[in-house]
């Protein structure tokens, strides 16, 4: 359950409107790395997590905060859209605030959709989408990728940040920088409890013991004359296992070819023949290879072989 109150987390005033700066803000609302994204990742990771108490609790601590940086994000770009656009348009322009929105470069469709406020979109337009978000269930490998989101979603307010010299708007990003600065490093505080209460080592492993030694400590390099082989990465030994890492030139490793079987003759591909026939794709036949999958891999478990 969630409750809201009016209160905005911190202030969002800035001192005159100005429809430019708020197409340019959009991106920090809907972008991939936007505020929409850190709330909906942390939300998504946060329900989905399978360890009651101080990671659950901490992940929808964070994600909630997001929620309120959405709205007060919102509520920026509509206190910057108020009026708009007649302190950027010549008066016959401003007559026509579409007209005038194309004219000026401002968001056209803070003109036509929305009648002055936010859009869950990006700078360009493009809708928010799900596909956005990491939440894979596995702590270590969420808790990377919300440290990349947040350092994304820092530096593109700081660039969005220097497209403006309204005193208001920068006091609201000066606040967003901080809780962006503070936020990587909850999450890499996070990583370490993670690595102290037992649950990794600190690179994601999972069924180490079924991978293969040599390619699982080797650099491969794939143009002559690389100096690659002069960093950290591509000398001394592994983070877990201590290993020795190995700088390899990239070489063909198995006997495999690029060669695809003959295309189904109901898809119509482009073929002269050589592999034969094709076979004849149905979804009966599709069901029928499934389950005898199925029976395959329910006697290799009796049977052993």
């Amino acid at each position: 359950m969630y409750r809201h109150t009016k209160e905005l987390q911190y202030n969002v005033k800035p001192e005159r409107p100005d429809a430019l700066f708020a197409a340019k803000l959009q991106e920090l609302v809907g972008g991939q790395f936007g505020e929409m994204t850190v709330m909906m990742q942390y939300l998504w990771q946060g329900w989905n997590c399978r360890i009651p108490g101080k990671y659950k609790d901490m992940i929808l601590d964070i994600g909630t905060e997001e929620i309120g940086h959405v709205e007060m994000l919102v509520t920026m770009m509509a206190r910057l859209l108020e009026g708009a656009p007649s302190e950027t348009q010549a008066e016959a322009a401003a007559a026509n605030p579409a007209l005038a929105a194309v004219l000026g470069g401002q968001n056209v469709q803070h003109a036509i959709v929305t009648g002055g406020a936010a859009m869950p979109t990006n700078s360009q337009g493009v809708p928010w989408n799900g596909g956005y978000i990491v939440a894979s269930g596995n702590l270590l490998a969420d808790f990377r990728s919300n440290v990349a989101a947040e350092a994304q979603s820092r530096l593109q307010t700081a660039r969005v940040y220097q497209m403006t010299d309204d005193p208001g708007v920068k006091d609201t990003l000066q606040f967003n920088l901080a809780r962006d600065t503070f936020h990587q490093q909850q999450w890499l505080l996070g990583i370490e409890q993670l690595i102290e209460d037992g649950f990794t080592d600190g690179i994601e492993d999972s069924l180490a013991e079924e991978e293969k030694d040599e390619p699982g400590r080797t650099f491969y390099s794939f143009h002559e004359g690389s100096t690659a082989a002069e960093g950290r990465w591509a000398q001394g030994t592994t983070l877990i296992g201590d290993k020795g890492i190995q700088f390899s030139p990239g070489v063909q490793l198995g006997d495999d070819v690029n060669e695809v079987p003959a295309p189904d003759p109901l898809l119509f591909a482009t073929y002269d023949g050589s592999k034969g026939p094709g076979k004849p794709g149905n979804a009966a036949g599709a069901y029928g290879q499934g389950a005898e999958n199925l029976l395959s891999k329910a006697k290799e478990k009796l049977t052993g072989e």
